[in-house]
């Protein structure tokens, strides 16, 4: 299966990477539909930031910054919601959404009250986002998070949902040297049988290992997590720069729509 990319939308004014940049609605939907041109297969719709230290948000805020978001751009492209609430979850739902990126985990729920044309995404997260890199810890990381994950994954599929993704949850309650683990062991997730997607774009860990510190200057990184995965077998990896992942998978074979490297040789070797 080739590896498909899903586009951040953050429209809060205080995630990690980009936040403000999105909160304005008409801007907000012309950079979801400017990832859609660059190749992105689904675009995922976030209103609270889950970055380390981040505080909730108010559901009535939430919905108020996701939903009209969701319901300009499901007639153009699939439709993620990234949330915790289900209240969120149910409402986007309604607007067209299809897919509920959930960090907690626990909505499945409300996604096979939904019926078989929405999925779900299980990521793991060592405690919540206020707490969750305090001090993680794990007895063996790509053990624990594998049986967290297929737990809550076969419990889903069991209760009705048919389309149930995994997410190793990078950086969220994880040291540097837990997501290097869990990255480089990725396989051990991929052999579950569910798809595999995989977030690690723009990431601190990134930052700790290249020396980028700002976040917007992590893109080498992001770019070199991204093809590792997939040429690892994830499913979908989740990025901020949508054009330049899209590329990069295409150069390694992993895009759906890219030739690959592999179908250049013989052009190469012939001198065409």
């Amino acid at each position: 299966m080739a590896t498909r990319v899903m586009g951040v939308l953050n429209v809060t004014p205080d995630s990690f990477s980009d936040g403000g940049r999105w909160t304005d609605l008409p801007a907000a939907v012309a950079h979801g539909l400017a990832m859609v041109a660059e190749g992105a297969h689904v675009i995922d719709v976030g209103g609270e930031s889950t970055r380390p230290g981040a505080e909730p948000v108010d559901e009535a805020e939430e919905r108020r910054r996701v939903l009209p978001v969701v319901a300009a751009l499901a007639p153009h492209v699939r439709v993620s919601v990234d949330t915790r609430k289900a209240g969120v979850a149910e409402a986007a739902v309604e607007e067209g959404a299809t897919l509920v990126n959930d960090v907690s985990a626990s909505l499945w729920p409300v996604v096979a009250a939904a019926g078989g044309e929405v999925g779900w995404v299980a990521m793991h997260m060592q405690g919540d986002p206020a707490t969750m890199q305090a001090d993680p810890r794990y007895d063996d990381v790509v053990v624990d998070v594998r049986s967290f994950l297929v737990e809550r994954a076969e419990a889903a599929r069991a209760g009705g949902v048919d389309e149930v993704w995994i997410d190793p949850g990078i950086g969220f309650g994880k040291t540097l040297d837990h997501n290097i683990d869990l990255l480089a062991r990725l396989g051990s997730l991929v052999a579950t049988g569910f798809p595999v997607l995989v977030g690690a774009s723009r990431k601190g860990f990134l930052g700790s290992l290249t020396g980028a510190a700002p976040a917007a200057d992590r893109l080498e990184g992001s770019l070199a997590v991204a093809v590792w995965a997939a040429t690892a077998g994830a499913a979908m990896v989740r990025v901020h720069d949508v054009g330049a992942t899209v590329d990069a998978l295409r150069l390694v074979g992993s895009s759906p729509t890219g030739p690959g490297l592999s179908s250049g040789r013989a052009d190469a070797k012939s001198g065409s």
